[in-house]
């Protein structure tokens, strides 16, 4: 039967490489035989998987939709051996995606309990912006993610929290010293944000929006450090997610932090699965310990 396992491997690993050379080395096979199970596939199924040039492989479209259903194919495989193989949940690993604006601040905690439950569960935990999660989540290299859900329409959702919006400015800033901003106090101020590959940007548009605010175009921050720096400086206003500012932006001596109370000025964040993925254990279980860990740092939870 065509296309096998290991062929629906050897594709993945050369559109991975680009490379038919290194994906034969790292698959620890000869290339003429990986030349040979590929081209076998694609006269079989009748279609051209790459452009072989000089420079390299370029994927054509069909082969790139062809590995986007490979991977599954193969995660799948892999979730079944797991599943089989260990008495731990989802199979005795956990590859878990999240916003690094999340992770460091929810994640500790949830894990310690994690553990504490199940010992033998191998988590493994990638920070990456919102556009690298959904692509993770698609491709299968994610089992679950921790993200807005905004942003990853067609997965299986189980919300978590709802987290509000903070600000951050110099300790000179006309505002600084304030307990809370308003909507008022944002009109004609420059906004400080992540670049547009994060949900964090697109809330600050928003609210630019909303309150005759100015989202910076000559700085977009590829972390939230960074934007607080920036805002130290007196760039302008950083906008910041409550974990981030209360955790750790409050202890920073060169900005002045506080509450942003205005309609939208929050996020909700949820744990979301594949829909076309059966998880080898119910989350529900995953999803009670983040919200729990949550509800300690005082963030109302999701509807």
């Amino acid at each position: 039967m065509r296309p096998t396992l290991r062929q629906l491997e050897y594709i993945v690993t050369v559109h991975q490489l680009g490379n038919f050379g290194l994906a034969a080395e790292v698959l620890n096979v000869s290339q003429p035989s990986l030349s040979t199970q590929i081209a076998t596939v694609e006269s079989e199924l009748g279609v051209r998987l790459f452009h072989r040039n000089r420079s390299g492989v370029k994927t054509t479209a069909k082969g790139l939709e062809f590995v986007e259903r490979a991977r599954r194919i193969l995660s799948e495989v892999t979730n079944l051996r797991g599943a089989m193989t260990s008495s731990a949940p989802f199979g005795g690993r956990l590859r878990l995606g999240v916003l690094p604006s999340i992770g460091p601040y929810l994640l500790p905690q949830a894990m310690q309990v994690l553990h504490r439950d199940q010992p033998d569960l191998r988590v493994i935990v990638r920070e990456e912006n919102t556009l690298s999660l959904d692509e993770g989540i698609r491709y299968g290299r994610f089992d679950a993610i921790i993200s807005t859900p905004e942003d990853h329409p067609n997965t299986r959702q189980m919300p978590l929290f709802t987290e509000p919006l903070w600000i951050a400015v110099s300790r000179d800033h006309p505002l600084a010293g304030r307990k809370s901003a308003t909507a008022e106090d944002l009109s004609g101020q420059r906004l400080l944000t992540l670049d547009t590959g994060h949900r964090l940007a697109r809330i600050v548009y928003g609210l630019a929006a909303a309150s005759g605010g100015i989202v910076s175009d000559d700085y977009e921050g590829t972390s939230l450090d960074s934007i607080l720096l920036m805002a130290a400086t007196g760039a302008g206003v950083a906008v910041i997610p409550d974990l981030f500012a209360r955790i750790q932006a409050v202890h920073r001596r060169e900005v002045f932090t506080m509450p942003l109370k205005m309609a939208d000025a929050t996020r909700v964040i949820s744990l979301m699965f594949d829909p076309d993925q059966t998880p080898t254990e119910d989350p529900t279980a995953l999803a009670g310990i983040l919200r729990d860990v949550a509800g300690k740092l005082d963030l109302r939870r999701a509807d």
